[in-house]
């Protein structure tokens, strides 16, 4: 069994900069709901460029790092379990996403409906969805009722209107990569309008998981996939495991605006609410850490 004192990893971090605390630390579990810390190991602490000890990490010693380098503002130290949630950040495999209000600064579904004129009908289902009022099954196969969109009216939308990217997302994306640290879009949204999206922050097609909106052989609206696991209630769990199984993911992190992202731990070792969109209030409840700009992750990140 693994004991409750995650090993410590190497922060690397100049000798000639302050160190911190604690060879190692003892922090239990990622909050109500979480795992224990699963690493198997310590990583052999690198060398500097002096040729000394770099200084180890710790959810502690990033937290400080954090308040101490960022200047960070209370809104900055939101959450359950903010130095919990840094740390599994920090050593995270994968992180996932949430998309609409996330990822882009707008939730697909309302755009689509405002453009066929539906924009109020829908906007009133997708607040409901959002806060937990409602079962996400119900709500998604109400809003698609009610527009019936085509394909053509959809691809039409999206070149007049490409869905617009939340500030500093390309950077965090970016920073992500340049760590070797997989990304995942996760998403209630429609596979259709995703994609274009993915493509802008060089995600894999493959690294999506979203619903799959079904057309006939002419075009028009025929339905939607009901075997995607974010088709119903509690899929972002469900589709976490799945890509948790499928590719032996040590530490996963779930990233987003909703409470449907909040039901993704477990599996996921710590949910990073976002509220740089739409701060909603059951999101901060939930959060281990609550983030409103994304730069904030992006530091955690660059001290890999």
């Amino acid at each position: 069994m693994l004991s409750k004192t995650c090993a410590t990893v190497a922060f690397r971090f100049s000798s000639q900069r302050t160190a911190f605390v604690a060879a190692s630390s003892s922090f239990g579990k990622f909050g109500s709901g979480g795992g224990l810390c699963r690493f198997a190991s310590a990583a052999a602490a690198p060398m500097d460029n002096n040729n000394n000890a770099t200084t180890t990490v710790s959810p502690e010693s990033l937290l400080e790092h954090f308040q101490t380098t960022t200047k960070s503002s209370n809104n900055s130290m939101i959450g359950n379990n903010v130095g919990d949630a840094m740390y599994a950040l920090y050593k995270a495999d994968a992180v996932c996403f949430d998309v609409d209000s996330t990822v882009i600064a707008e939730e697909g579904i309302d755009v689509l409906a405002d453009y066929l004129g539906k924009g109020e009908q829908v906007a009133a289902l997708t607040k409901q969805a959002m806060e937990g009022g409602m079962k996400f099954q119900d709500a998604l196969q109400q809003r698609l009722e009610l527009l019936q969109p085509s394909q053509q009216s959809i691809l039409q939308l999206l070149q007049e209107q490409p869905l617009q990217l939340t500030p500093n997302i390309d950077t965090l994306m970016n920073a992500l990569q340049s760590k070797q640290v997989d990304i995942w879009l996760v998403s209630g949204g429609f596979r259709i309008m995703i994609e274009p999206v993915a493509s802008l922050l060089n995600i894999s097609k493959h690294n999506i998981v979203a619903n799959t909106i079904l057309f006939d052989e002419v075009g028009n609206y025929n339905g939607f996939d009901k075997t995607e696991p974010t088709s119903a209630d509690m899929g972002k769990p469900k589709a976490l495991q799945q890509i948790q199984t499928q590719h032996n993911y040590r530490c996963m992190v779930m990233v987003g605006d909703g409470a449907t992202d909040a039901q993704a731990k477990p599996p996921a070792q710590a949910f990073i609410g976002f509220g740089g969109v739409i701060e909603r209030q059951a999101v901060k409840e939930k959060a281990d850490w609550f983030v409103t700009d994304f730069m904030d992750m992006v530091h955690i990140i660059e001290q890999r």
